[in-house]
C-alpha cells in the first residue's frame, strides 16, 4: 500500500500509523510524474486539487485558472492529502470514516 502525501501533515501521518506496512511517497521530496496526476485526475476530479490550503491562497486568479495537472506539477502541496493506492491499484483520496471504513480501519 502506498500513501501519497507530505511527511509533516498530520493527516497523513494518522493513516501511515493506522496502516502499518504502508509506504508514504512524500510528493514535496518526490514530485508525482504526469502518469500518476493523470491517474489520480482520472479517479477524483478536480477534488484532488485542495481549494482550501494555503498554497491555493497563494495563488493569483491566472494561475487558479489553470489545468489541474499543471497546478499540481508545479504546486504538488495542492494536492488533497492523502492518496492511498491499495496493492489491487484501488485508489482513495483522504482520511475520513468513508475511506478508513473502505479500507477496514
Amino acid at each position: 500500500m502506498r500513501i501519497y502525501g507530505l511527511k509533516a501533515c498530520d493527516t497523513c501521518r494518522a493513516a501511515m500509523k493506522a496502516l502499518p506496512g504502508a509506504v508514504l511517497v512524500d510528493v514535496r521530496a518526490e514530485p508525482l510524474g504526469a502518469a500518476d496526476i493523470a491517474r489520480f485526475l482520472e479517479a477524483f476530479g478536480e477534488a484532488l486539487v485542495n481549494k482550501r490550503s494555503t498554497t491555493w491562497r497563494g495563488l493569483d486568479e491566472a494561475e487558479r485558472a489553470g489545468a489541474p495537472e499543471a497546478l499540481l506539477s508545479e504546486h504538488p502541496t495542492l494536492m488533497k492529502r492523502p492518496v492511498i493506492e491499495e496493492e489491487g491499484g484501488a485508489l482513495h483520496l483522504g482520511w475520513g470514516k468513508d475511506v478508513q471504513a473502505a479500507l477496514g480501519v
